[in-house]
């Protein structure tokens, strides 16, 4: 008879991802791993196979978890912009945040980006996956802005959602540098004036 796991796998996958979060993916190594998760080298080779394979993991849940927040946030009934306007403020001042010593420095999503995804393809794509989402949610919220007439019909809401999509990830990284927070606020209150 098979021996059940000691451990819940689901609470074992979001402990990995705010240790990876935290300190990224080769700052993190199997032995953290075992002592943050709690569980044998085994138990998470045979769960979740390598390190890179539970980081990889890790990044969807992250993606999971952030998704749906957004979605909601973007798609209330009512004007759209002031949500567009909620959230850029949002993305500035968490990323004059994440130059401390708080619990999660940056967008986990952009420190793959920035770390892994030059040189792994797996990791690359899961990146772009995201970065899609978030260009789709913005996109679609600045289409129904633009068919309510809070944009002017000349703007391309399509282009305004890239733009957003780099400002964000840029202020993530920026704001992981520390002393940032007045160029952060700076960039969202210029980019805030192309929404009106």
């Amino acid at each position: 008879m098979a021996r059940t796991k000691e451990f819940d796998p689901d609470a074992a996958l979001q402990s990995a991802l705010e240790l990876f979060w935290r300190r990224g993916y080769e700052a993190t190594s199997m032995a953290e791993l075992v002592e943050h998760l709690g569980i044998a080298r085994a138990s998470i080779y045979a769960t979740f196979g390598s390190k890179r394979e539970l980081y990889l993991r890790a990044l969807e849940r992250y993606g999971q978890q952030q998704q749906p927040v957004l979605l909601a946030e973007l798609s209330q009934p009512g004007p759209v912009l002031p949500a567009v306007r909620a959230l850029v403020r949002r993305f500035a001042d968490e990323s004059a945040a994440d130059g401390g010593d708080g619990p999660h420095r940056g967008c986990f999503v952009t420190n793959t980006a920035v770390e892994l995804a030059p040189h792994d393809q797996g990791a690359a794509r899961r990146v772009e996956s995201n970065l899609l989402h978030l260009e789709t949610v913005l996109a679609t919220a600045l289409v129904r802005a633009r068919a309510q007439g809070e944009l002017p019909e000349g703007r391309d809401p399509q282009a305004l959602a890239r733009m957003l999509l780099v400002l964000f990830q840029g202020m993530r990284v920026i704001g992981k540098a520390g002393e940032g927070a007045a160029r952060l606020r700076d960039a969202a209150d210029q980019a805030l004036t192309l929404l009106d």
